[in-house]
């Protein structure tokens, strides 16, 4: 089984331009357990997949919710659910991925987050409190109308844990970020999620604060396919068919492989999900990605087709994807 047809059992406006979905198995059954941090593919009809994380509390398993930002420059995806979706609609989804999971052994949790990127780290919240865990999270939007979740957050068993801050409210409210990142023990681990901008941001003070690369862990919501000047053109190889593909200047490296008929899982385009992930035999790529870690990129087994490219003028790959 690698999907599920859910029921749109409810749906709730959380904040300006944001709405949840209160999703339950159309069949009656409980839904497949997951932990805090994953997310679940959406398949709406006439567009790519898109992904959303599963910000309901990680132990119930009669309802998943998820949160969706109706984005201006949607490519379809976030107006189609804001739009067209009522409650009793079904739909098809993917079972839960996690690539953005809490440390079990860490000694405290930072929790950062920026506008929708609350979603993730609204189970991770959930899942530290129940368990006791020494943890705290920091909420930034642009105002209070912008807040989703705000009542949820202002329970008791959050009270001195987790702050919010306004882009337009008061100085001594907004995040006081370098200070923050700066009392760093051993044992820490920082998680951020929001716009890209905001999520470097964040990660590039931790780095500035001495936080090491395997302690802060990331989540993208949206990415760029980044084009150089300097770009070239470079062949791929299937490693069982020794099929070799051309990739120009200016294309990706997945256009090439879906023209040439190769049938490669994608979904963001974008080098955020993970699911073009594919394996690399021989060759350097040329990582572009916001998926892999910095361990990952380094072993330059795996390569994201859609937005990575080859420093080598041939990448040998294998169609075991």
């Amino acid at each position: 089984m690698s999907s599920l047809l859910v029921k749109v059992a409810s749906i709730r406006n959380e904040a300006e331009g944001i709405a949840s979905y209160e999703l339950v198995r159309a069949d009656g059954h409980a839904l497949p357990a997951f932990d805090a941090g994953a997310h679940i593919d959406v398949f709406l009809p006439g567009l790519p997949a898109k992904q959303y994380s599963l910000c309901s509390c990680p132990g119930e398993t009669d309802r998943y919710r998820i949160a969706v930002l109706k984005e201006p420059e949607s490519r379809g995806g976030s107006r189609h659910m804001h739009e067209k979706l009522s409650t009793g609609d079904t739909l098809t989804i993917g079972l839960p991925k996690n690539h953005f999971a809490l440390v079990p052994e860490a000694r405290r949790s930072l929790l950062v987050a920026g506008g929708i990127g609350v979603t993730p780290l609204l189970a991770m919240a959930e899942t530290l409190s129940a368990e006791g865990a020494d943890f705290e999270m920091h909420y930034c939007a642009r105002s209070r109308s912008r807040l989703a979740f705000a009542e949820l957050l202002s329970e008791q068993r959050f009270q001195g844990r987790v702050h919010l801050h306004l882009d337009d409210g008061p100085e001594d409210q907004k995040l006081a970020l370098p200070a923050l990142l700066a009392a760093r023990d051993a044992g820490d681990h920082l998680y951020i999620c929001g716009p890209t901008g905001f999520l470097n941001w964040v990660r590039d003070t931790a780095r500035q604060a001495g936080w090491p690369d395997e302690a802060v862990h990331t989540e993208y919501f949206s990415g760029t396919v980044e084009q150089m000047d300097t770009d070239t053109g470079f062949e791929i190889e299937i490693q069982e068919t020794g099929q070799v593909i051309c990739v120009e200047k200016g294309q990706t490296a997945l256009s090439a492989l879906l023209d040439a008929g190769l049938d490669i899982p994608n979904s963001c385009t974008e080098g955020v999900c993970g699911m073009c992930m594919t394996q690399v035999a021989e060759g350097t790529p040329d990582h572009r990605d916001q998926f892999l870690t910095t361990a990952e990129r380094q072993a330059n087994d795996v390569f994201m087709p859609c937005c990575s490219r080859a420093k080598s003028n041939r990448l040998v790959i294998s169609n075991d994807y």
